[in-house]
């Protein structure tokens, strides 16, 4: 078994090293706008460091009429909640370098979520920080439409996951989007 604390490092330094020489950036690929309506709520992110910027993503989710919401994160322990924000608005500094909205911005219901990567499979499962935020996420909202994103080269022939990991529904990076069927 793959012990995901090495495997993380493994991929982060990957990640960082690809991240320095990409050009590219992630699009919106026509199946990510297909699925956006107007009215639903898009939880996007704002990247950090290496991570694969979704800036694309998210507005093309607004130009499809959608609302768009941040993580807001206060420790470790506590779960994220989804806060309401547009594009453009300013943000302030959270924990592990998170820029987030204002804590008494709305908070809301995703329907799609958007989440940052460390790595993922061919199966769609993903492998996160390690502090759980987004698998408690999905937990709390089980319906709304799991995408990762992430660069190409974070992709793994398989990757360890528990019990309470929650695959994707898919995966875009830099050269498309991969996704379940009923997805």
């Amino acid at each position: 078994m793959i012990d995901k604390l090495a495997l993380r490092a493994q991929l982060r330094a990957e990640r960082d090293a690809f991240a320095i020489e990409a050009s590219e950036a992630i699009l919106a690929p026509e199946h990510f706008i297909e699925h956006l309506q107007p009215g639903m709520t898009v939880a996007t992110y704002v990247a950090i460091g290496s991570e694969a910027d979704p800036t694309q993503l998210a507005a093309a989710a607004a130009q499809a009429g959608c609302t768009l919401a941040l993580p807001f994160v206060i420790g470790r322990a506590e779960p994220l909640r989804f806060l309401a924000w547009r594009m453009g608005e300013p943000l302030v500094d959270g924990p592990f370098g998170l820029r987030q909205p204002q804590a008494d911005s709305p908070e809301v219901a995703p329907d799609v979520i958007l989440t940052p990567l460390v790595g993922f499979d061919a199966r769609l499962n993903r492998l996160g920080q390690g502090a759980a935020h987004y698998d408690r996420a999905f937990a709390r909202y089980p319906d709304a439409w799991r995408v990762g994103v992430a660069w190409s080269v974070q992709e793994v022939p398989a990757i360890p996951s528990d019990i309470w990991d929650v695959p994707l529904n898919a995966v875009i990076t830099e050269k498309g989007m991969t996704w379940h069927a009923e997805a």
